[in-house]
């Protein structure tokens, strides 16, 4: 019976595909609902994503190529002492700043519409 377990796969993705929908849909009316609706609160927010995003790419690339010429340089062994542990946690890294500068862009966006209808 492939036919009744191909169905049920495909209906299964794309459930998942509504759920992962409906979660950004709430974290994002969450959001704007308890963050971006208070001014100070969006300021506060803008800070501290801010220096999330600072912290986190302040030396990413030099990290980076550093990691890269290790992996080139020693080979298997650097694997072993775990330089690929390190790459996984600089990309980590990177993703946390991606992502804290979408925030920060955000609560800018809102701070400045915000400021510009208010002062106009």
């Amino acid at each position: 019976m492939p036919g009744c377990c191909a169905g049920s796969a495909s209906t299964a993705g794309k459930v998942d595909v509504q759920v992962l929908r409906l979660r950004s849909w709430v974290t994002s009316a969450a959001f704007q609902r308890w963050i971006l609706s208070r001014g100070w609160l969006t300021f506060v927010v803008l800070g501290i994503s801010f220096f999330i995003f600072a912290a986190a790419t302040v030396n990413l690339g030099r990290l980076f190529l550093a990691n890269s010429r290790l992996l080139s340089d020693h080979g298997w062994q650097a694997v072993m002492d775990g330089a690929l542990w390190q790459f996984a946690d600089l990309v980590i890294t990177g993703y946390l700043g991606m992502a804290a500068y979408i925030v920060f862009k955000t609560c800018e966006h809102r701070l400045t519409n915000w400021l510009g209808d208010r002062h106009l």
